[in-house]
């Protein structure tokens, strides 16, 4: 039976946002569901204002799209500044994301159908370190896993670990530049889509750790391939 590869996404500190930030936020997620299903063949959703699925039928790619989506959040700016320690979370982390591994026994984009293990595995990872209804927030990993395979499961824990940590410490031009790195665009490209010089790119990409990040990603994917 052919395995699927269920993202969660919650968003961080979402309530710390003002209205007009949630609904930029939200046109830009239903933007990222677009071009993650044309470049990916993807079916995303947003669920209710700060909670999101996408389902990922390669297994192969989920690491690279669940950064996609992370760094697509992370780059998103907030034109005010604040001393709400929600909001610097928000700023900092983004959103929680659990990949869940497993088979989908109903699953019919068109009608908005996701019905299975794979979804189910991911819901509970992500519901395990819910944020929502707390003051203070205290957050040590932002990625999460659920698979069968314990040998397997390991091994991505680990790896969501390193990019966790790499990803906690980079500014939201870095964030911005790396969703495009990840979506196969040129520093050429890049430079000139966001009207700065091309050893700018190059210069927050090797600030970021791009090079740690572009190799993860290409290693994950060859723990699934072929993809069975």
């Amino acid at each position: 039976m052919k395995m699927y590869t269920v993202i969660s996404g919650d968003l961080v500190a979402y309530t710390s946002l003002t209205a007009t930030e949630k609904e930029l936020l939200e046109k830009q997620l239903e933007q990222l569901f677009i071009v993650l299903k044309e470049r990916f063949q993807t079916y995303g959703r947003r669920v209710k204002g700060d909670y999101l699925e996408c389902v990922v039928p390669d297994p192969s790619q989920a690491l690279q799209v669940a950064l996609i989506i992370k760094t697509a959040i992370t780059s998103f700016e907030i034109d005010r500044n604040s001393d709400d320690e929600r909001l610097k979370a928000f700023q900092t982390y983004g959103i929680r994301l659990a990949l869940g591994f497993g088979t989908l026994d109903r699953y019919d984009p068109e009608k908005g159908i996701i019905d299975g293990d794979a979804i189910y595995k991911s819901g509970r990872a992500i519901s395990k370190e819910s944020t929502h209804n707390k003051d203070r927030i205290v957050i040590k990993n932002t990625m999460f896993v659920s698979a069968d395979n314990v040998s397997l499961t390991n091994t991505l824990e680990t790896l969501l670990a390193l990019l966790d940590h790499i990803l906690s410490k980079i500014t939201t031009r870095q964030s911005e530049i790396l969703y495009h790195k990840l979506l196969g665009k040129s520093e050429k490209e890049i430079a000139a889509h966001l009207d700065i010089s091309q050893p700018s790119v190059n210069q927050h990409s090797t600030a970021s750790g791009w090079n740690a990040i572009d190799k993860t990603v290409h290693y994950y994917s060859t723990l699934f391939s072929p993809v069975s």
